[in-house]
């Protein structure tokens, strides 16, 4: 009896309730938090599998994402029952994902066209050097004063582009009419809202803005930049802000409650974290690193290697804000390698053991370029290099050196930050799976000569969202006034070493990042007999005509 009036009590002090899905690149998760408190109340989980059907190109199964949120919303909304919380209390759900990922699918019957192109994949690098090729003095920034981005294998309309030439069903259902492309928000949301029965094709502007294809400046689709890609506006997406009702939701046991927020995972973690104000920053740890920056009302342009790019709009009429963002391709995604392809761990959370086995790195330096380089260098052809060993160099150094070369990346993205903004960072906030490793946080901390700052609480991608989705008018159940907004409980992380053991530590890094550079070409030369030449690489090419020119002055002057 008491126990029964106690749930109900419960149940009552609970109040509303706010959703979200997060999907991200390696898993799904839908969470429920409490609106008023900003409590996580329940959640559940679901690894995503990625395949790698080439070198450098990297896919998802657009059904396989679907799925995979059907079972964290069905798992989630069992637990909640088994808390004795009333699911109907749920008011709002809100979309969170990775960017720049593309589908294509047909609108009439609901089916991808192609699996989704993930955004780390690099298939479009012959793309990219080929526009980049056409663009005046071969400017990689060409479109950077309309999308505050380089052109680059990374965003979704060289993606878009590549499926439009290689994949004939694509390319049917254009001329057909029956194509739609999105990120991966536009793909759930039009499916979760009714997919082929009139289910709503829209994206936010924080997604809009990562795919070559937005103005952030007039906050809508480019007709130039569509024409520059060639590619039909009509298959495009609408452009909606962040926080305002998309549609209800039309199946599961939520059928009925609105989707009513969508951010990108980096602009939700922005503000999950509360970075409402200019100069506020964050730095989130996943497959990739990403460290957002608040500029507020307009858009500054990097001369570092940065990105400009839409924060969030949190409603129709509410003023977009912008921020400049570093983006490091490889981060979590570091240790998934040392796990599947090299087994040097069995699992993810050996690594922290492993690297402090040893302490150090022993001057071993790890450059994970596996995707070319991202902010500051937008590099492409580099790859992955580990460098330094020796006879003493074993696979805890190694371990050290990949947790290492993650705050090694943030260090050079912070510097950039730091120099665009001529206002240096005094601590930095952190969030993300990674940051779990008390290891890697105290490392960070080290390297980077500032304060690390880690919420206690590390949802702040999907608390970004849910905030967003509450806050919509029509929902109303959360509010973002200052006063309002619930304090985040955090721990933070103090630099332990000297400030000259960092910089050499970091200098060796710079050198590394040199060593891992131009490493690929995309076109090589062949010979007569059909085979590629050692020269179509262009370092090794130099090398040997090097060599061949020293051996004939050699020969010359001993002549």
């Amino acid at each position: 009896m008491n126990c029964s009036m106690a749930a109900s009590s419960n149940r009552i002090m609970l109040g509303p309730l706010v959703a979200a899905i997060d999907q991200g690149t390696s898993s799904t998760r839908f969470l429920v938090f409490n609106a008023k408190t900003a409590e996580l109340l329940s959640h559940h989980q679901v690894e995503i599998q990625q395949s790698f059907p080439k070198e450098g190109w990297v896919e998802q199964d657009p059904k396989d994402i679907l799925r995979s949120v059907f079972e964290c919303m069905e798992r989630t909304c069992e637990k909640l029952t088994q808390l004795n919380i009333d699911i109907s209390n749920i008011k709002a759900i809100g979309v969170t994902n990775q960017r720049e990922t593309t589908v294509v699918w047909d609108k009439y019957t609901g089916e991808p066209l192609y699996n989704a192109i993930v955004w780390l994949d690099l298939r479009t690098q012959s793309t990219v050097e080929r526009l980049i090729s056409k663009t005046p003095g071969r400017n990689k920034n060409h479109l950077k004063h309309r999308t505050g981005l380089p052109i680059s294998t990374y965003f979704s309309a060289v993606k878009l582009r590549w499926l439009m030439d290689n994949v004939p069903e694509v390319q049917q259902a254009i001329l057909s009419h029956r194509a739609a492309f999105g990120t991966i928000d536009s793909w759930l949301i039009w499916s979760l809202t009714g997919g082929k029965a009139g289910g709503v094709h829209c994206t936010d502007v924080t997604n809009a803005s990562r795919t070559m294809l937005f103005n952030i400046h007039t906050m809508d689709w480019d007709p130039e930049l569509c024409k520059y890609f060639d590619i039909p506006a009509e298959i495009l997406p609408k452009v909606r802000s962040s926080s305002e009702i998309y549609g209800l939701m039309k199946c599961s046991a939520l059928t009925g409650i609105p989707i009513s927020g969508c951010l990108g995972d980096q602009s939700a973690a922005l503000v999950g974290q509360m970075c409402f104000q200019d100069g506020q920053a964050k730095n989130t740890y996943g497959t990739g690193c990403f460290l957002l920056r608040n500029t507020g009302l307009k858009p500054v342009m990097s001369d570092h290697g940065l990105l400009t790019t839409v924060a969030y709009k949190l409603g129709r009429d509410k003023p977009a804000c912008y921020a400049l963002e570093g983006s490091v391709a490889i981060a979590g995604a570091v240790v998934r390698w040392l796990k599947d392809n090299l087994g040097i761990i069995k699992t993810t959370s050996e690594l922290e053991k492993l690297a402090a086995a040893a302490g150090t790195s022993y001057g071993c330096y790890f450059v994970p370029a596996f995707s070319g380089l991202y902010a500051p260098y937008w590099e492409p052809s580099a790859r992955g290099i580990i460098c330094g060993l020796t006879q003493f160099t074993n696979k805890s150094h190694v371990a050290f050196a990949a947790l290492e070369a993650v705050c090694f990346q943030t260090r050079e993205i912070l510097d950039a930050m730091n120099q665009d903004s001529g206002i240096p960072l005094s601590q930095l906030q952190v969030d993300g799976g990674m940051t779990s490793s008390q290891l890697l946080m105290q490392l960070q901390a080290d390297i980077l000569c500032i304060p690390v700052v880690r919420p206690s609480m590390p949802e702040t991608t999907a608390l970004g969202v849910a905030m967003a989705a509450g806050s919509a008018e029509g929902v109303s159940v959360w509010s973002l006034e200052p006063e309002d907004l619930s304090e985040i409980t955090s721990e933070k992380f103090d630099p332990q070493i000297n400030t000259e053991e960092s910089e050499f530590r970091y200098a060796r890094w710079k050198k590394a990042v040199q060593k891992a550079m131009n490493w690929e070409t995309t076109e090589p030369v062949i010979n007569g007999n059909g085979e590629s030449s050692l020269f179509s690489s262009a370092p090794l090419g130099f090398y040997i005509l090097g060599s061949l020119l020293m051996l004939i002055g050699a020969k010359y002057i001993a002549g």
